[in-house]
Parts: structure tokens; sequence; C-alpha cells
């Protein structure tokens, strides 16, 4: 792999920071990011260009990469394309290229930084389809597998009248519940500045223990490890599965993102926007535990200090990838510059950021054909404070 130079632009006036890469290549896949102009991105806000940040002072240990790794499934989403209406009686769908790891993968590609997806699909025109959209969209796909014996997994989407939605899925087994550890792709693991997992590769095996293995040697290897559990109940055996499975990694990780409703189901029912039920999931190694409000905003917990970050109000036509984008905006920027944990009022202006592409994503249907590009996000940001 070419070697990588990593910068962040961060912006006075509340503009978060956002990583610029030159030509990294992988393997057979390059990623280009066009170059930065030496004319004002936006006349009237200071310009600070910042080089790399060494670790330290508590913060994980890492590599010179600003490579994010997106472990976990990859799908096609069947979305309807009249909202309000059942599965049944939805007219048509929209087949979308979905799967929460992937869309995290993605969403920070299109945001100009640098990611890898591992995961396994089928051997089918699905697959390829799902291989093919990585590469378009500047995601490095070398850690995919294809299984010549399962599909690629489907979901159909219901969309209520407020654009919420249910999934009904098809993976009996799917090929993403089949990668085995002997399939996973270490080195690139290893090379990640941040390595980002939900919790439905946990349910069955093989997925699991390939899952727990790819944890394990990031971790040894003093990458970042970013957990979004992205509760999915029917997909699990029962409710207290799910509960038990999601909480066995929860020590783990440094960087954690849930809703409200993954608190309630986590601690069985108790007021999610109370802080001290917030707090019980806080644990010793954690860095940095964020709550998602939808169009509200964001809560952030740390060891020092909390807040909340209000959202961007939209027009909501399809949340699906909501949560993702919001994932990608900050972890875009966190595989930059890990400082950001520790300096409250820049961690405020990277989710506010973050806030903007979660909401942009739900003014369009599917999740990662609704993922912002950097520039739609940075145009939103600066209307949304003038």
């Amino acid at each position: 792999m070419a070697a990588l130079y990593t910068t962040s632009l961060c912006f006075s006036g509340g503009l978060a920071c956002f990583p610029l890469h030159n030509s990294v290549k992988f393997g057979r896949v390059t990623v280009r990011a066009s170059g930065v102009s030496s004319s004002p991105l936006f006349p009237g806000h200071k310009v600070q260009v910042q080089g790399k940040v060494f670790p330290g002072d508590g913060l994980p240990e890492t590599n010179d990469s600003s490579l994010v790794v997106c472990f976990g499934e990859m799908l096609i989403d069947f979305v309807p394309t009249t909202s309000g209406l059942s599965l049944a009686d939805a007219p048509a769908f929209k087949k979308a290229p979905g799967g929460a790891p992937a869309n995290v993968a993605v969403g920070i590609a299109r945001l100009g930084g640098s990611s890898a997806f591992i995961g396994k699909v089928g051997e089918d025109e699905f697959g390829y389809m799902l291989a093919d959209i990585l590469k378009e969209n500047n995601v490095n796909n070398e850690g995919m597998r294809f299984d010549p014996g399962a599909r690629t997994a489907l979901a159909f989407v219901t969309l209520r009248s407020d654009g919420e939605r249910e999934f009904m899925f098809y993976r009996n087994p799917s090929a993403d519940m089949l990668l085995q550890e002997n399939e996973l792709d270490f080195d690139l693991i290893r090379k990640a500045k941040i390595f980002h997992y939900g919790s439905i590769s946990l349910i069955t095996e093989p997925c699991k223990s390939a899952h727990m293995a790819a944890a394990k040697a990031a971790k040894d290897a003093g990458v970042v490890l970013s957990y979004d559990p992205n509760l999915r109940l029917p997909l699990w055996p029962s409710a207290k599965s799910a509960r038990e499975g999601i909480l066995s990694i929860w020590d783990t990780a440094d960087i954690i993102k849930i809703s409200e409703e993954e608190i309630s189901f986590l601690t069985q029912g108790e007021d999610p926007y109370d802080d001290a039920v917030v707090r019980k999931l806080f644990h010793s190694n954690l860095k940095l535990l964020l709550v998602t409000e939808g169009p509200d905003g964001c809560r952030y917990y740390t060891k020092e200090f909390n807040g909340r970050v209000k959202g961007l109000k939209v027009e909501a036509v399809d949340t699906t990838g909501a949560g993702d984008a919001f994932v990608a905006g900050i972890l875009a920027q966190l595989a930059s510059d890990l400082s950001l944990l520790q300096d409250e009022d820049r961690l405020r202006d990277a989710l506010k950021f973050a806030n903007v592409c979660g909401a942009l994503t739900v003014t369009e249907r599917g999740a990662i054909p609704a993922l912002p590009t950097r520039d739609a996000v940075l145009d939103a940001f600066l209307k949304s404070v003038a």
C-alpha cells in the first residue's frame, strides 16, 4: 500500500474538521481525492491546516494511517416507492445497497476519508454488484469474500408515513453469516486507524468467531475500536440473546454509538434521557459514548465532559442509513485527529458536522444512495449557521 499522508482542515465559526487525502493505492483499487486550492474555501473563515496528531494522553496508540476498516454485513435493501403502506400493499420497490458497516464505509469515502470493508456476500449478481458499488465509491473492497453456496442477504423495508421503517430479512443463511476466520484480511485490519463493527455479525457462527478474531487483531495492533450495536431484534433468537450478545463485547470498544431505543432495550426499560442511566453503560476503557436522537441531534459522554448537540431539521423521506451517515461523519474526523476526543469545543463541531450527515441522508430513499458528499454536508452546514 502506498504511503498515506493525511491532513485536516478546520474552520472557525463552528465548522468541523474533515480529512483530506492524496492518492491512496490499495492493490487494484486506487482512491483519489482532489487537491486543495490555496485560495480560501470560505471567505471570512480562518483556515488552519493540521498535520498528524501523535497518540498520547490516554488515547489508544495507533499506526500512522487514517484508514477506517468496517466489518460486517452488506446486503440489498428493497425500499417501497410509496411511504405509509405495508409490504403487501407497496406497488413497487427500489433496490438499494445497504448494510450498516458497508454504509459507514461508503459514507466515510464520500466525505473524502479513507475506508475499507470486510465481509462476505454471495457469489451472485447482487454480491458482485455490491463489490462494484464499493469500488465505485472509493472503498477498498479487497477484504470482501464471495460464497458460492449462499446468497447475498436481502431486506425488505416498510416505510411509515413519517419515514421511519421496519425490516423483513431474507438470510437463512445468507453469505454474510458464513464468513470464517481464515478468510479475514488481517494485514488490512492491522493497518487501520479505526476498526468499526456492529452486533449482527455476532448472531451466528462462523461469523461470530470471525468477528471476535478480527476485533482482537485490531485491538492487539493498537487500532481504535468503534461499535454501533445497530439492534435488529428479528434477527436474534430472542430479546435475551440479543441483549447478552450486544453486551458481550461492550467493554472492549473505545467508541460506542447507540440510539435512545437501544438504551431502553439494554437497560430493560430505563429512561434513555436520564444521564445517570446512560452513565451505567459507560465502561472504564471507553473514550466516547454517543447517543443519537434522530432529528433532535445527539448527546456525547466522555470521562471528562458530556453534553448535547442539536440536529438539523429536514423533511424525512426515509430514515434508513441516517445513523450510519452520522457514524461516518464522526469517524472520518476522528480518523484524521483523535485528539478531538479530549477537546470538547472541537468535538462539538465534529458532532455538528456528523448531525448534518445524518440529516441529509433521510431526505432520499435508500441508505448508500442517500449518503451525502463532503461538499453537500458543508453547503448544508453553512446554510444552517447563516
